[in-house]
């Protein structure tokens, strides 16, 4: 007589997933250790691995939709369990059952606006190019230098499209040729994805790389470094290849060829906020800081969780949509670090940062006591 584990099944479901890389983990714990949710509450990545292992996971519970997919754990793990891609297979499991609580409500709301309209806000698609509105912005043709891909969150919500506005400001002053597609853009589709909804994900990834095909895009200018990871490093999935370049990125190249010029002073004592998707992810962390010390006037001071070992503003891994209790936010960390050090301005480059960073800045109290801005506002400023 054979035994079987009962939940063999559910483990094989898991690793046709992607979380084939459970099985590598032996319980190190190295991963609690750098997790920033344990700043603020209990939780384990490493029992939620171990769980999976025996097929045991609760996919419906909060623990499951915890993981900000930061990369801390992955950077430090000695078996290379991949524990983003473990807990995005559970997800994908969990949508696949049709999962639901009180907790996904907002991220099922965000996947039918993504459905309907290309962002996840519920706002009409034809809105998209509303931020141009008196701006000198030309739709993209293929002769020109670069399509700017501004990003749902900047194209739609008030306080971020002051990021895109500031972007357009600096790439004329430099005479940079740039257009955008504004209402055939879909979002990137990096969040939902990271709630597991795969089909959804490559349903916006396939109409955008259609779009910037028969547009004749090769080369992308992003803001959020969301929509950087997406089209550089998960587009090649579909054997789409195009030349993609944060906005940090291109400003920094802008002022080596001498394109652009800064011309004033910016007098005030800042702190850089490495974004987890544009650091740990994607190994940039020089050019923001050499825009940054390139500005006369300004003092650039780093606060000790910098570079590699950034702390993750709490938005990334689809939680940009579910509410985090004020006494759980990571940024709320960010902030207060930011005023001990003396900062009048926190600065970064990634507009869910900005979105987190603000939310805690206004939460805490710190509204007269220092600044939250995108490294393209600091820009504006001063060219």
């Amino acid at each position: 007589m054979e035994t079987e584990a009962p939940f063999k099944e559910i483990i094989e479901e898991i690793k046709e997933l992607g979380g084939d890389p459970i099985n590598y983990c032996y319980q190190c714990g190295k991963c609690d250790t750098v997790c920033p949710w344990n700043k603020v509450t209990n939780f384990s990545m490493r029992k939620l691995i171990r769980e999976s292992t025996f097929g045991l996971t609760e996919i419906e519970l909060e623990e499951t939709w915890r993981c900000t997919t930061c990369g801390k754990c992955v950077q430090k793990c000695p078996r290379d369990v991949r524990q983003i891609d473990d807990v995005v297979a559970l997800r994908r499991l969990a949508t696949g059952y049709g999962v639901s609580n009180a907790l996904l409500k907002p991220v099922r709301s965000a996947a039918t606006s993504l459905l309907a309209e290309g962002n996840p806000f519920v706002q009409e698609r034809a809105k998209r190019a509303d931020w141009t509105k008196g701006l000198d912005v030309k739709t993209f043709t293929e002769n020109m230098e670069i399509l700017y891909f501004s990003c749902c969150y900047v194209s739609y919500d008030a306080r971020l499209m002051e990021i895109a506005k500031a972007t357009v400001e600096i790439l004329n002053k430099a005479g940079v040729e740039f257009g955008i597609l504004g209402t055939e853009e879909n979002c990137c589709g990096e969040s939902i994805r990271k709630t597991g909804n795969e089909e959804l994900f490559k349903r916006l990834a396939k109409d955008n790389i259609k779009t910037f095909i028969e547009n004749g895009v090769k080369r992308i200018l992003v803001s959020s470094p969301h929509c950087y990871h997406t089209f550089k490093n998960e587009f090649p999935e579909f054997s789409a290849h195009f030349e993609v370049v944060h906005i940090t990125e291109y400003v920094t190249e802008l002022i080596r060829d001498g394109r652009l010029e800064i011309s004033k002073e910016y007098n005030k004592k800042i702190t850089y906020h490495d974004p987890c998707y544009l650091g740990r992810h994607n190994g940039i962390f020089d050019e923001p800081r050499e825009i940054l010390t390139n500005i006369p006037g300004l003092e650039l001071i780093e606060m000790t969780e910098s570079r590699e070992e950034s702390l993750c503003c709490g938005m990334g891994g689809g939680r940009v949509w579910i509410d985090t209790k004020m006494e759980e936010r990571f940024s709320n960390i960010r902030m207060k670090d930011a005023v001990e050090l003396g900062a009048e301005v926190l600065v970064t480059a990634c507009p869910y940062c900005i979105i987190a960073l603000e939310d805690s800045r206004l939460g805490l109290g710190y509204e007269d006591t220092i600044q939250v801005k995108d490294i393209t506002e600091i820009l504006r400023e001063v060219i």
